[in-house]
Parts: structure tokens; C-alpha cells; sequence
């Protein structure tokens, strides 16, 4: 038998909520429970991908690391010029 008075209420019924619909009715020390994502819309249960982005992280990278074309990136490989100039100095040292 529990104490009386050192525990919270229990709600055996709570709502949890996802984008203002109900999901599913748990218990819970909460009557109702707001969240973001759930296992009905989370990419590893659905098979589908939905990028949630705070603050612009996601452009931002995607910008950093993109290699579209006529983007702002830099080659990783060297130019024709710089790999003649290399191959010319490498020649005469052994």
C-alpha cells in the first residue's frame, strides 16, 4: 500500500497528443501530454524520411556540403595545373 500523500495524482486515462490529435491514452502523472513525434509518425516505424529543423540547421549544412552544380563549394580534387607543377618537382628528387 502506497503512503498517503507523498505520491502525485495518477491519471490511468492521460491523452497524448501529437499536431493536436490524440495518439493514444497511457497512464501517466500528466492528464495530457503534448509531443513532436511519436512512434506513428517517426521516420524508423514508418519507413519515411521528415527532416525537422531548428533554427536552419539542416539549410545551413546542406549549403556547407552541398556539391550541386554552380554551388559555392570547392573541388576536392586539384586542378590539371596543379597536378602538372607537382609532377614536374617531383621528378628531380629521388
Amino acid at each position: 500500500m502506497p503512503k498517503t500523500g507523498i505520491h502525485p495524482q495518477w491519471y490511468p486515462e492521460a491523452k497524448v497528443y501529437c499536431n493536436g490529435e490524440v495518439v493514444m491514452t497511457i497512464g501517466s502523472t500528466q492528464p495530457e501530454i503534448h509531443v513532436d513525434v511519436w512512434s506513428g509518425n517517426h521516420p524508423y516505424f514508418t519507413g519515411t524520411q521528415k527532416i525537422i529543423d531548428t533554427e536552419g540547421r539542416v539549410e545551413r549544412f546542406m549549403r556547407k556540403y552541398s556539391k550541386q552544380e554552380g554551388g559555392d563549394s570547392k573541388s576536392t580534387k586539384p586542378s590539371k595545373a596543379k597536378a602538372a607543377k607537382k609532377a614536374k618537382k617531383g621528378k628531380g628528387k629521388k
